[in-house]
């Protein structure tokens, strides 16, 4: 039995360390590509900030929005000014004496189409 494999171990022994190169470069290939594109890789990174980029963004907006909403309400609840423009713009109030004139809301007529013939 030993004879039936000696020369196909005689072939591995001479070829061993082309082999084993072969193998340790597979091995540092495959690593290489999970490291650019595996689950945490560079590409999935590169991903990951551009989307924290974006919602810093967001959130800086939203923030500014915020700000500028607590300081509408902070002058709804304390400054007759706004108070008195909201009342006017919103619900058309008018002081005594004073006429509102209000504009129908535009409205498109719809335009007549060719009839096919």
């Amino acid at each position: 039995m030993s004879k039936f494999f000696q020369p196909g171990f005689d072939w591995l022994y001479r070829t061993r360390r082309k082999v084993a190169t072969c193998g340790v470069i597979a091995l540092a290939c495959l690593m290489a590509w999970h490291v650019v594109f595996g689950a945490n890789g560079v590409v999935v990174y590169a991903q990951k900030r551009k989307e924290q980029r974006e919602l810093n963004r967001q959130i800086e907006s939203l923030r500014q929005q915020n700000d500028f909403l607590n300081q509408q309400i902070k002058a709804l609840k304390t400054d007759p000014q706004t108070i008195e423009k909201e009342a006017r713009e919103k619900l058309r109030y008018a002081r005594p004496g004073e006429v509102v004139y209000t504009l129908p809301a535009n409205r498109t007529t719809p335009v007549a189409t060719a009839q096919k013939k």
